[in-house]
């Protein structure tokens, strides 16, 4: 299968970028199966960094294989389970459950409006799994350990210009 990677830079040797362990699902290489959400990725770095261009890079995955050889985790839907392993990853909490794949739905500013009011007890579980609902989610693939990334291939990077539509 395609997955895909938005930056400001092509990138050819995909690393766990454990600086970034405040996020979604935690330290790791993030993708996504759609080539919009990784161009959209691309260029909100693009403005956050005032840069005029960007790249999504595009790699093979052996999905299969991965799946006979390394642990999985996958939320199909922002269930209550997604919900408190975002919240407790975006809090720098030690994940519940540790793998070397996550696969689940994208927290965008949208989504982590009502995430924020869960967290802060405006709304229950139950009321904010019910909101996003109403949300259209991409979907994010994130490779947290060296054994995954040894079934991600880069195949090329494509250039892209512009912030519109961001």
């Amino acid at each position: 299968m395609t997955v895909y990677h938005g930056s400001t830079v092509p990138v050819e040797k995909p690393g766990i970028r454990k600086t970034e362990a405040f996020l979604d699902f935690g330290a790791g290489f993030y993708t996504t199966a759609s080539y919009f959400q990784a161009e959209r990725w691309a260029k909100i770095k693009m403005r956050r960094l005032n840069t005029a261009e960007g790249f999504v890079s595009v790699y093979d995955f052996d999905y299969e294989s991965a799946k006979k050889d390394t642990e999985i985790l996958r939320f199909l839907t922002a269930n209550e389970e997604w919900l408190k392993f975002v919240v407790a990853n975006r809090n720098g909490e030690i994940p519940f459950q540790k793998a070397d794949l996550v696969i689940g739905p994208v927290a965008d500013d949208n989504v982590y409006r009502s995430i924020r009011l869960f967290e802060t007890g405006v709304l229950d579980a139950e009321e904010t799994v019910k909101r996003l609902k109403t949300e259209v989610l991409q979907d994010q693939w994130t490779f947290c350990s060296e054994k995954i990334l040894s079934y991600l291939t880069f195949t090329e990077s494509k250039k892209i210009t512009g912030t519109e539509s961001v």
